[in-house]
């Protein structure tokens, strides 16, 4: 079992920053791909950014290349994901994701195993 805790979520306006943490509890962190995921009221969860275990590769979906970096602590047990030049289409619930396996990195939600209770980040224009 993997317990995950988001943290760092809030309102900012557009053209600002916000980092999100995911703190893990239970079994070896490092022995886990992760992802942060978002969803917004009526639509599915959508796929943000993945890291694998080692946190030597990482993935994420074109519309946040080159403002949000992913990234995680092993020693802590936490993943972070940085966020840059936000804008409005940003808001979501952020969730952060675990999947057993050093090297999965999946797009895919139901690929994730563990999850947690989701953050809100609000972007005002």
């Amino acid at each position: 079992q993997v317990q995950l805790v988001e943290s760092g979520g809030g309102s900012v306006q557009a053209g600002g920053s916000l980092r999100l943490s995911c703190a893990a509890t239970g079994r070896t962190f490092s022995n886990y791909g992760m992802a942060w995921f978002r969803q917004t009221p009526g639509k599915e969860r959508e796929f943000v950014a993945a890291i694998s275990g080692s946190g030597d590769r990482t993935d994420y979906v074109g519309s946040v290349k080159g403002r949000f970096t992913i990234s995680r602590d092993n020693a802590k047990n936490t993943m972070y994901l940085q966020m840059n030049s936000m804008k409005p289409e940003d808001t979501a619930v952020y969730f952060c994701a675990a999947a057993p396996g050093e090297h999965r990195m999946s797009l895919y939600s139901d690929e994730y195993d563990y999850w947690g209770q989701g953050t809100q980040v609000t972007i005002s224009s």
